[in-house]
């Protein structure tokens, strides 16, 4: 045989051999890839797990700070809301994301989609009425059933319509926490209204058994009595906290001529047979014949009151029956009037409607005697917004209707921001304070004078003998203490913090942490290292 033939011959035979090698290895290498990628996914599935451990999961991803549904944790007044629209939104934004994950995670995200509906514009009510009317409509399930808290808050010119409310709350069963601040369209002037959407018609569909958190609003000049009547058939048995408040425009001139400081006599018609069983807060802003209906009302586990007399009848009689049928089972009270407005009002009231006023009230009413009508309050809120009286120079009451009572444990003060961004401030060289704040050096001036007497007022033992905690309830005023404080402000403190401690008494903040020389020390200190860092880059 030729030397060419045997050549071509394994020549083919090595070629076959590598051509079969190399599909084998190709076929090797590929069923390993599909191996490989079928134990990856194996891998990365998620064992199987019921569906309401999925709910309880996605239902802590979208808690931020709180539960939203939780209202035990808002009953006091010493606490401000926690709930704000940038936190909701935040919140809305996670679950919205969790519902896209696939269409299981969207059916078991729905529930907490809707759970709290926060409308801050009247487009975002019309909205959310109509997609509850086409899932009626089209004959699906309605995401009504999972709305269990409603809160309205909107600007002034973007108030919701009615009609929009009424639909919501028809398709909201479940509803367990309603908040209208003063965020719905009345108008006196309409001809025809809807009866439907009256107010009453509304607060009918509000006032269900399973309501546990109440914020209402009147519009009207109609009488109290009359516009609270669903209250009357009792079904609000687990209603914790209530807050009722008048948007009337003509409610102050009304009562001011009417008499708003009625005689007993003409009080006795004002009675509501109410029974709020549950109910532990109230917070009204309404005026004297309001708080004599309110007189009537049995609220036997009632602890906590905020009030603000809409007309300024601290001295009517509705408001004295009102702290005589309450009174004694308060433990936390809170006026909302400062002394300084109490006292502007009566000084800038055109003197013949003061003259009408007295001449309805046939006699000059004695002092309120807040203290008396209040035996068991532990916890006075107050503003800082309060003047020198006449009658007592040598000191500032917290408040002109309670100068003094033997049982308070704590103080809280609204409003002391403003009255330090109010004081002058007189040119100063930062370094020097600075200086002396940090080696205790005393300066002769004295910042913020007459907030400072206000604070050691309330410290005197005479007026809160058994006074244990003041407590600074502005977010705005912790801010200006902590956050490259100016000296005169830190100076203030020094000197406030200082006169507690000789009191024996606690100064909080806003969160309720205790205020020390030694955190207002470290303030001051990152304050000038801030001051030298920015001198050095310019």
């Amino acid at each position: 045989m030729p030397v060419s033939a045997l050549n071509s011959q394994d020549f083919s035979l090595s070629l076959r051999k590598k051509l079969s090698i190399r599909h084998l290895s190709a076929r090797i290498r590929s069923k390993f890839r599909r191996q490989s990628k079928a134990q990856l996914l194996s891998s990365v599935r998620l064992p199987y797990l019921p569906p309401e451990v999925w709910g309880l999961i996605i239902h802590h991803t979208c808690l931020y700070h709180h539960d939203p549904l939780d209202t035990s944790q808002e009953l006091s007044f010493l606490e401000s809301s926690s709930t704000q629209l940038a936190t909701y939104r935040m919140c809305m934004a996670t679950k919205r994301n969790l519902s896209l994950v696939s269409q299981q995670w969207n059916a078991l995200t729905r529930n907490f989609l809707f759970e709290f509906v926060w409308i801050s514009r009247a487009a975002q009510a019309k909205a959310l009425a109509r997609t509850l009317l086409m899932e009626y409509v089209e004959n699906f399930s309605s995401s009504g059933r999972f709305i269990r808290r409603l809160h309205i808050e909107t600007p002034a010119l973007e108030r919701c319509a009615p009609a929009d409310l009424r639909t919501i709350l028809d398709y909201s069963p479940n509803l367990s926490i309603y908040s209208d601040h003063h965020s719905v369209q009345r108008s006196i002037l309409e001809d025809s209204p809807d009866p439907r959407c009256s107010p009453e018609e509304i607060l009918k569909l509000v006032a269900q058994p399973k309501i546990r958190r109440l914020s209402w609003t009147s519009y009207d000049d109609v009488p109290f009595e009359l516009r609270m009547a669903p209250l009357v058939n009792n079904l609000t048995t687990h209603l914790e906290y209530l807050e009722l408040s008048s948007r009337s425009p003509n409610l102050h001139s009304f009562n001011i001529l009417t008499g708003s400081s009625s005689s007993g006599s003409n009080l006795e018609h004002l009675q509501m047979n109410v029974h709020l069983p549950s109910l532990r807060a109230l917070k009204v802003s309404l005026d004297n014949n309001t708080f004599a209906v309110l007189a009537s009302w049995d609220m036997p586990a009632l602890v906590n009151l905020s009030v603000l007399s809409s007309d300024f009848s601290y001295t009517g009689e509705g408001f004295s029956r009102f702290f005589q049928a309450h009174g004694r089972k308060l433990m936390q009270l809170e006026l909302g009037h400062s002394s300084s407005l109490i006292e502007e009002y009566y000084l800038t009231t055109p003197q013949h409607l003061v003259a009408l006023q007295q001449q309805n009230q046939q006699q000059q009413q004695p002092p309120v005697p807040l203290a008396e009508w209040c035996p068991n309050l532990r916890e006075f809120i107050c503003s800082a917004d309060a003047e020198w009286h006449w009658q007592s120079p040598d000191w500032i009451a917290p408040h002109i209707l309670l100068p003094a009572h033997p049982r308070v444990e704590l103080i809280g003060i609204r409003d002391i921001d403003t009255r330090l961004l109010e004081d002058p401030v007189a040119p100063v060289d930062i370094d020097d304070w600075y200086d002396a704040f940090e080696n205790d050096v005393d300066i002769a001036d004295t910042p913020y004078f007459l907030l400072y007497e206000q604070m050691s007022s309330l410290l005197q033992n005479d007026a809160f003998p058994n006074l244990r905690f003041v407590r600074d309830l502005s977010a705005e005023s912790h801010k200006m203490r902590t956050v490259r404080p100016h000296p005169r402000v830190l100076q203030f403190w020094k000197k406030v913090v200082a006169r507690c401690s000789e009191r024996a008494v606690w100064f909080e903040d806003c969160t309720g942490v205790n205020i020390t020389q030694g955190a207002l020390k470290r303030a001051a200190l990152n304050a000038r290292l801030e001051n030298e860092h920015g001198d050095a880059d310019s």
